[in-house]
């Protein structure tokens, strides 16, 4: 994902039928909208909420979810819940380290949660989690790194 620049800052869609109404895609990025589609929403608390549907495509050949599929989901996650420390800047990620601990299954429905670490005027240090009904599948953290466009 990328969190914009001055001249055009990429404005999220809200959905507002069905399952996702609501919720918004937050991504200009062809290969997120094709790997997801995911979404996000801001609580009520100020923090970003970020959740897809896991589907067929997303499984591997154990009926598992792909560890490809977590993480980018991961990493789009990462901009939206650093989506203030980003405004006016174009971005793109440094560093992304995650560790598996459980897998999503057809049909649950895939949540990301997590924090600023640090913010600074160049690169932005996120954290998060990645689960399934509470159950935790994938931990992550994240450089951000902000970049002249």
């Amino acid at each position: 994902m990328d969190g914009g620049d001055a001249q055009e800052p990429w404005r999220p869609i809200e959905i507002t039928q069905g399952e996702w109404a609501g919720w918004r895609i937050w991504s200009s990025d062809p290969f997120e909208l094709l790997s997801g589609p995911f979404y996000c929403r801001l609580q009520d608390d100020g923090t970003m909420a970020c959740a897809f549907r896991a589907e067929a495509k997303h499984m591997n050949g154990g009926g598992a979810m792909h560890g490809g599929a977590l993480m980018t989901f991961a990493d789009y996650s990462l901009f939206c819940i650093a989506h203030e420390a980003l405004v006016g800047a174009g971005s793109v990620t440094a560093s992304l380290n995650a560790e598996f601990i459980d897998a999503a299954r057809e049909g649950d429905l895939v949540e990301a949660r997590g924090e600023v670490v640090r913010a600074g005027a160049s690169l932005v240090f996120i954290r998060g989690l990645v689960s399934t009904s509470g159950r935790p599948l994938l931990n992550f953290s994240a450089i951000v790194k902000k970049v002249r466009r």
